[in-house]
């Protein structure tokens, strides 16, 4: 698996989604950009930690692996997604290695999910969603769920990660599906 966190609000999305995957035995490869270390570092009030069994790659490195599409990834999360990275996959303006994986993945076929975290939306994104949904990209926007009755920011964030590996078919127990009661 291949997860970027970009510099959107939410980065701990992408982190704990790492932490999950890992969890999981996935080997996850992992690409935080330098946009997203420093929103951390103010969400957080501290050093961005990724789990030190993820396999970094910088985001500017020509080099990496994750450039190719002969790099086989089972999936690709962009969690949070930004709206420049966003627009950028959307167009295919691969200016960076976030972006070039994605393209990558789109292009192979392989399942792209992207976490945009911006509201309101304006038309340009909206359509760039739409875009990369016709691509076959997942939309997934960190919309809060109240019915499992969360009472802290982690149960909400386990509702979010749980949601995305629903969507990678990895099973879970993060949240409470409907009718199973409260998380």
């Amino acid at each position: 698996m291949t997860v970027a966190v970009t510099g959107a609000s939410g980065g701990v999305i992408g982190i704990r989604l790492i932490e999950e995957l890992i969890e999981r035995g996935c080997e996850v490869h992992a690409i935080v950009t330098a946009a997203a270390r420093e929103v951390l570092r103010h969400e957080l009030g501290r050093e961005c930690r990724i789990p030190p069994r993820a396999v970094q790659h910088g985001e500017r490195d020509p080099l990496s692996r994750l450039n190719s599409s002969s790099f086989m990834a089972d999936a690709m999360v962009v969690a949070p997604c930004s709206m420049k990275t966003l627009a950028g996959i959307a167009s295919g303006y691969a200016d960076n290695l976030v972006v070039r994986a994605a393209d990558a993945v789109l292009r192979t076929g392989r399942r792209l999910v992207l976490v945009p975290r911006e509201t309101p939306l304006s038309l340009s994104a909206l359509e760039n969603m739409v875009r990369l949904r016709r691509d076959g990209a997942v939309i997934l926007p960190p919309c809060v769920a109240y019915y499992h009755r969360p009472r802290s920011v982690d149960a909400v964030t386990d509702y979010f990660i749980g949601k995305i590996l629903d969507v990678l078919g990895l099973e879970n127990s993060l949240y409470a599906r409907w009718g199973e009661g409260e998380a």
